[in-house]
Formats: structure tokens, C-alpha cells, sequence
């Protein structure tokens, strides 16, 4: 048995595919791959379970990928040869397109799955460009044929004429009911190109992925194009000129599993006791240390964050783990940046950098709930730019970086252009939520008689919030987004500080455009008086630009009957007791502090 699997998992380069499987959110990936698995008796009915892939309880509680997983199947296909398939599940949500490209630069094809029902959306046509840029050989896939209000012919046609795929070359598939499993894997077979390579050529290795693990370190994925990996081999990591000696090599089918080697065009996994997490980084090359390749594979582009957000722990005294929880997350989420950063309020925290909201939320959800960390967030804002009245210019991307405004020569907002698939029917209600955006309205492009793509260009800010879920309910879920960064462009920038009782609380300002300050304003205050507990003394909460107070709301104080022992007699007696009440509340008042519970960073947050 043993010798049967060291044959099977050291097939020679022919018998090698590696591929990966795109789609927008919820069209099927983790279904298709869960088929995958049970068709080629890579896990046995009584391991199976939905979603074998998604190993997060987060992933499996949401319902959508989040990390991209690696896996190794042996396939018998119709001509008697048993090929080995390596293929990467990827994310479909916008937040996580970095996963997906990170998946395309280790494989040499890709599924690309429509839903039947949804038809093209605009994270499948963004994930074609991906996949194109990495000169990937694409495999149209129509999933979820099975469902009663399936479209085929009318998507057939959506892919044909939008991604430019002859319609005979598109898979008619169920992932839910295992229809089209054989035809895809054998399409898979015949058509991904071969891994290129030699075994006898400098190593070379791509890092296409990191995780962390108590007793073995830091887990690295790896997909090797040139050379081969074996225990005890030394190897340098070409950023760092870092020298290591392996511990373990393997692959996931789909648990982990220790083999002899790892050849030229396979995908899996090394570890080499690597205890700081910063010593590795994604889209580094691995080599030889004694026979090193001349050049370096070519890596990841550097994503650049598009939200920004302050991190604090609750407990001041949790901040050492906090920092070495968000040394660990980094190495299994490259697109996540931080950097130390302090708060009147708040104390000693992290300045995050997100790809979107729900990148951020998962960050936040993971943190908590992975290191077992209570956490408070600032509100999240994008980077805008600052150019002084002496020529310098600054990226802000706190509000407390902001220069007083007699320093300021003019301010400048992040533009996205936004591409947004909807059903016609909806088309009046988007486009009056665009212009509400600021949006400038670009093209209208009508795909079929049901389907529209509108593009606009929209402030950044104004999309990262509730766009895409203002979009999803407007279109009764049909709608989609996806956006790509554009340029900067000159705007009205104002500071949004809130006071509590007269004092700035830093950790709820924010940079918003002049002309939305005071609804921003007027929403947080009435927030904020909801959240926050009532006190012995009245609490007066502002919102304010600059010295200017643009609202006000109060959080009335508890009230005590002080002249409750007072039994008739005169009125004096009371009036005397009401003075000293009303005096000691102004004492209280001068002296006391407001406990901002984390409620009110949430309430803030959600305005």
C-alpha cells in the first residue's frame, strides 16, 4: 500500500495537472471541489461533510470561502492513465480576489463556474481578467442546472458573448447532484497545459501561502517549478538570503500528508521550524542554498489596502498578544497590513489596513475568536491626500494625520471605477443610489434582454461602506459589484471630531466630505446617546468641525429623589437639598469620566 502511494504521488510531469476553480460568491466552488473529493475516493463517505475545504468555522457559518485550500487527487481518467490533479478552491468575494490571484500564479488552468440561475456577474468577469493576466487556460463551467428557475440557453449565451467562449465548449454541471463531474475532470485532463520545468535545473519554488502551527512552526505552501523538495535538504529563501533546513515535506489530500519529496510541478507543503512568523513572506522564491537559481520567480503584485481601521484590545494589558496575533494572521492573509499606533482614548493599538469591509469584519471575527482577544474598532476610513501650503503632500489615512485647515492648500479623495451587474428591472432604483453616492455616471452596456453593466466612477469611500449591500436588496440578490481603484481627485475634506462632555474622543473621528458632515454628524451623535450608559450627571455629546458644534445630543442623568426623607415642613428645606444635588452632579461632571462601552464603537461604526 505504501509503495502504491510513493508511485502515485511521484508521477512523472506528464500525468501532472494543476488548476484552479474561479467564480463569483455562491455559484459552487466548495460544492464542485467537495464533488471532486468524493468522485475520486479522496475522502470516504464517513469523513465527507459540506464545504471539506473550508476549514474555518467562519467559512462554514457564512457560507463563503475565505482562505483558498490546496489539494492533491489521483484521477483514473477513460484512457487507463491515473493523473494527478492539484487544484486550489479560491474565494469569490471582492475582498478576497488577492487569494484568487495568488492561486493563479501556482496553476496553469481554471475552472470558471456561472450559476445557472444568476448567470455572469461581475466578480466572474473580473476573475476572467485575473485569470487571463496569468495566462491561464480557462475551462466554462454552468453549475446549479439542476435548480427550477436554471436559465441555460440564456447564460450559455451571456458567457459566449461576454467572456467570448464558443458555447460547444461550455459544461453543463450540478456540483449539488454530481452531474457533469466526469465530463469537467476529463476536460481537465485533455486540455490544462502540462507543468513546465526540469528536475535538474536550480530550484526554484514559489511561496504561494503561509500558516502557523504550534508545534511545527510555520506551515509553507509551495508549488515547485523547477528542481524538488526533500527532508533535511537546505534551502534559502531569496528576499531574505535566509538559510533554513526542511523538517517536512507534503501534501494535503486533503489532510495533511508526509512524503519523500515534493517534485518539479507539483503543489504542497514544507516546514523548517520557522518560529517568527515575519520571516516568511508570500510570493518570496525558494532555492537550492548550496546551488542557488540565478533569478527569482516572478512573485505577487503588492495589493494595496483600500480601508483603514484602528485596532485595540479592550484590556490594555492584552496588547503583547494582540501583536503577536496579528503577526500569525498576516502569514495566512498577505493582504492584511498593520502598523503600532497609540489613542488618547483607547491606548496602545494596531492602524489596519483592509481590502474592504467584509475583509475587515473576518479580520476582526478571526482575531477574536482564533487568539481568544476582546476588540474595540475605530471607524474605518480610506487613505485621502493632503496638499499643503508648501507644496508637501501627505497620506492621511487617520484622522488625527489631518494638518489644521490654515496649513491645508487642498485635499484629494480616492476614485474607484465600479462595475455593477444588475437585472434591467432595477435599474432606476441603482442608478438614483449611485448619484446618491456621488457617483459619475460612465456607460450602460445591456448584455442580454434581462442583464445590464452600468459603470460608474464613485468615491472610494462612499463604495467600501453599504454599497454592495444597498445593491444586493435593491436587486432582490441579482445585483453585483466589483470595483477597481482609479485615481485621486480634488474634493471638500473636512475633520468629524465627537465630544464627550467637551472632551474629543479620538478613536470616533473620522474624515468625511464637507457637504455629508452634518448628516454623518446628526447619525452618529443620535447613536452614540442610545449606546452609551446614563451617568449620576448629564453627558453631552457633539459633533463638531473644528470649533464649529454641527449637533448635539445628551444622555440624560440618572435621577435620585434626594428630598425623598422630606415629610411636609417648608419648602425651603427641599430647595436647599435640590442646590447641593445639583451642585455635587456639577462636581461629578468636572471630575468623572465617561465609560464608553464597546457598544458605541459598534453603533459608531455601523452609521
Amino acid at each position: 500500500m505504501g509503495d502504491d502511494r510513493s508511485n502515485r504521488l511521484n508521477m512523472e510531469l506528464s500525468r501532472i495537472r494543476n488548476f484552479s476553480i474561479i467564480a463569483h460568491i455562491d455559484h459552487g466552488k466548495s460544492t464542485l471541489a467537495d464533488r471532486f473529493l468524493q468522485f475520486t475516493g479522496a475522502i470516504g463517505d464517513r469523513e465527507f461533510r459540506n464545504q471539506v475545504l473550508d476549514d474555518m468555522d467562519l467559512e462554514r457559518e457564512r457560507g463563503i470561502t475565505i482562505k483558498a485550500s490546496a489539494v492533491k487527487i489521483a484521477y483514473k481518467a477513460k484512457d487507463g492513465i491515473e493523473y494527478l490533479l492539484n487544484f486550489i478552491d479560491t474565494p469569490g468575494h471582492v475582498d478576497f480576489t488577492y487569494e484568487v490571484s495568488k492561486s493563479l500564479a501556482a496553476v496553469e488552468g481554471a475552472l470558471l463556474l456561472v450559476d445557472a440561475a444568476q448567470g455572469v456577474e461581475a466578480q466572474t468577469v473580473a476573475n476572467l481578467y485575473l485569470a487571463m493576466e496569468h495566462d491561464v487556460m480557462i475551462i466554462p463551467v454552468i453549475n446549479k442546472i439542476d435548480l427550477a428557475n436554471a436559465q441555460i440557453d440564456d447564460v450559455k449565451h451571456q458567457i459566449s458573448s461576454i467572456l467570448d467562449f464558443p458555447e460547444d465548449e461550455i459544461i453543463l454541471a450540478s456540483a449539488k447532484e454530481g452531474i457533469g463531474t466526469e465530463e469537467i475532470l476529463e476536460r481537465i485532463v485533455k486540455k490544462v497545459p502540462l507543468p513546465s520545468g526540469s528536475e535538474e535545473a536550480p530550484l526554484q519554488v514559489l511561496v504561494f501561502d503561509s500558516n502557523f502551527n504550534t508545534y511545527k512552526g510555520v506551515i509553507i505552501y509551495v508549488r515547485v517549478f523547477n528542481g524538488y523538495l526533500k527532508p533535511n535538504m537546505k534551502i534559502q529563501m531569496m528576499s531574505s538570503k535566509k538559510v533554513y533546513q526542511i523538517q517536512e515535506v507534503g501534501v494535503f489530500k486533503p489532510h495533511p500528508t508526509k512524503i519523500d519529496r515534493l517534485s518539479c510541478g507539483e503543489v504542497g507543503y514544507i516546514t523548517c521550524n520557522i518560529r517568527d512568523a515575519k520571516e516568511v513572506s508570500t510570493g518570496d522564491t525558494i532555492t537550492d542554498a548550496l546551488h542557488p537559481a540565478a533569478v527569482a520567480l516572478p512573485g505577487y503584485k503588492k495589493m494595496l489596502p483600500m480601508v483603514y481601521s484602528g485596532i485595540y484590545p479592550v484590556n490594555a494589558k492584552d496588547f503583547k498578544k494582540l501583536r503577536d496575533a496579528v503577526e500569525k494572521l498576516r502569514l495566512s492573509d498577505a493582504s492584511f497590513v498593520y502598523e503600532p499606533e497609540s489613542s488618547v482614548t483607547l491606548g496602545y493599538g494596531f492602524r489596519c489596513g483592509f481590502l474592504g469591509l467584509l475583509h475587515m469584519e473576518i479580520v476582526q471575527e478571526r482575531l477574536e475568536r482564533e487568539f481568544d482577544l476582546n476588540l474595540v474598532m475605530t471607524t474605518p476610513s480610506v487613505i485621502y491626500q493632503v496638499r499643503k501650503i508648501n507644496g508637501e503632500l501627505l497620506e492621511v489615512d487617520n484622522p488625527s494625520k489631518m494638518p489644521p485647515p490654515n496649513e491645508i492648500s487642498e485635499t484629494l479623495e480616492p476614485y474607484a471605477r465600479a462595475y455593477i451587474m444588475l437585472p434591467k428591472d432595477s435599474m432606476g432604483s441603482i442608478l438614483e443610489l449611485a448619484e446618491s453616492k456621488r457617483g459619475e455616471y460612465v456607460s450602460t452596456e445591456y448584455l442580454d434582454e434581462n442583464k445590464a453593466r452600468l459603470v460608474y466612477l464613485i468615491p472610494l469611500s462612499e463604495v467600501i461602506v453599504d454599497f454592495y449591500d444597498k445593491i444586493k436588496s435593491m436587486t432582490r440578490g441579482y445585483g453585483s459589484l466589483d470595483y477597481e481603484f482609479l485615481e485621486y481627485r480634488v474634493t471638500k475634506l473636512v475633520r468629524l471630531d465627537i465630544l464627550i462632555n467637551d472632551e474629543p474622543c479620538d478613536a470616533l473621528s473620522s474624515l468625511v466630505f464637507k457637504d455629508k458632515a452634518y448628516n454623518k454628524g446628526r447619525a452618529l451623535v443620535d447613536a452614540l446617546k442610545d449606546a452609551i450608559p446614563r451617568q449620576l450627571y448629564q453627558v453631552a455629546i457633539q459633533a463638531a468641525i473644528g470649533t464649529q458644534v454641527i449637533a448635539r445630543s445628551s444622555v440624560r442623568a440618572l435621577s435620585k429623589d434626594v428630598t425623598a426623607k422630606c415629610y411636609g415642613g417648608d419648602i425651603t428645606r427641599k430647595r436647599k437639598l435640590w442646590a447641593k444635588q445639583k451642585k455635587g452632579k456639577k462636581r461629578m461632571k468636572q471630575f468623572g469620566k465617561v465609560q464608553i462601552p464597546q457598544e458605541a464603537f459598534l453603533a459608531a461604526l455601523k452609521v
